[in-house]
């Protein structure tokens, strides 16, 4: 027998990766490199800029933006995280009380413009509270991932040494968004009130969940080598198999299968359309190839 193809690869650690990671589930075919990276959304410029991976995990928005600028990269219908992001934006409530609405004129702190936790945000903002987008001023402490998108006018890049939760506790933004850690400051409350029952909402009215990332590979590893990428496929399905089901009462925040994801794709689309940061509206099916497309359909 031939030896496995072994295939450079960046995967986070996940409940729905964790077996595949740690070599519970294997493949006589595939082996997975895994990239030692100390954070997996801090390699994605590797991604989208020098295809530095064969398989890669990659937030759906610079997925879309990527796609848009002609990377030869084709989604797996494979979601490793999804999550509501409604609890991450957050303001100084000792400084009293504010709304989401509040925001248009005001200023928030953010990571990057076309990051996907903000992306979503956005949407949210705009259509569940009125917040005009554009007369918010978007303080950015990173470049975009994909090097071709140029920020909008109302993006505003921090003095060198900032980083968000400071800027917030100061006065000098007046909301960010923020990981969980940086939220347990006491002073830091979720602007979006009640965020887990604003997150049942959202997802009752648009029927779908906010996917985060899904895995990528190379389109031309998926031409020449189609056997190779339904195995790493079978591994990423396995593996999610492992983790167990969600906990009752609990939507699936990582569905697998195109026909799993198709609503969840096409909210993603949509709002990033709607968001100028892409030019049309991709369909759910150009984002894959004929190999990826039929992949989880029995």
């Amino acid at each position: 027998m031939s030896p496995p193809v072994t295939l450079p690869a960046l995967l986070g650690d996940y409940p729905v990766t964790r077996a595949l990671r740690r070599g519970e589930v294997a493949s006589p075919l595939v082996r997975l490199q895994f990239a030692d990276v100390p954070s997996v959304a801090g390699a994605f410029k590797r991604v989208v800029r020098e295809l530095a991976f064969d398989v890669a995990e990659l937030a759906i928005v610079t997925f879309l933006l990527a796609r848009a600028h002609g990377a030869p990269l084709v989604l797996l219908p494979a979601v490793v995280l999804g999550r509501f992001q409604h609890p991450f934006l957050v303001y100084d409530h000792s400084r009293g009380p504010m709304a989401p609405g509040d925001l248009t004129g005001r200023r928030v702190a953010i990571r990057s413009y076309s990051v996907t936790t903000v992306t979503w945000l956005r949407g949210v903002l705009a259509d569940d509270w009125g917040v005009d987008l554009n007369r918010v001023t978007w303080v950015t402490f990173e470049e975009p991932h994909v090097a071709e998108f140029r920020d909008p006018p109302s993006v505003q890049r921090a003095p060198a040494g900032k980083e968000p939760l400071a800027m917030l506790l100061a006065g000098e933004v007046d909301a960010a968004v923020v990981d969980g850690r940086a939220a347990a400051d006491p002073r830091v409350a979720p602007l979006i009130p009640d965020p887990a029952a604003a997150a049942r909402a959202w997802h009752d009215k648009h029927g779908a969940i906010q996917v985060n990332h899904l895995v990528t590979v190379k389109a031309e590893l998926s031409r020449s080598q189609p056997r190779v990428v339904e195995e790493v496929y079978r591994l990423l399905a396995e593996s999610r198999r492992a983790a167990g089901p969600p906990a009752p009462g609990e939507l699936d925040a990582t569905p697998f299968g195109v026909e799993a994801n198709r609503r969840n794709l096409e909210v993603a689309i949509d709002t990033v359309h709607r968001q100028r940061l892409i030019p049309r509206r991709f369909t759910v099916d150009e984002l894959f190839d004929d190999v990826t497309r039929g992949l989880g359909a029995t």
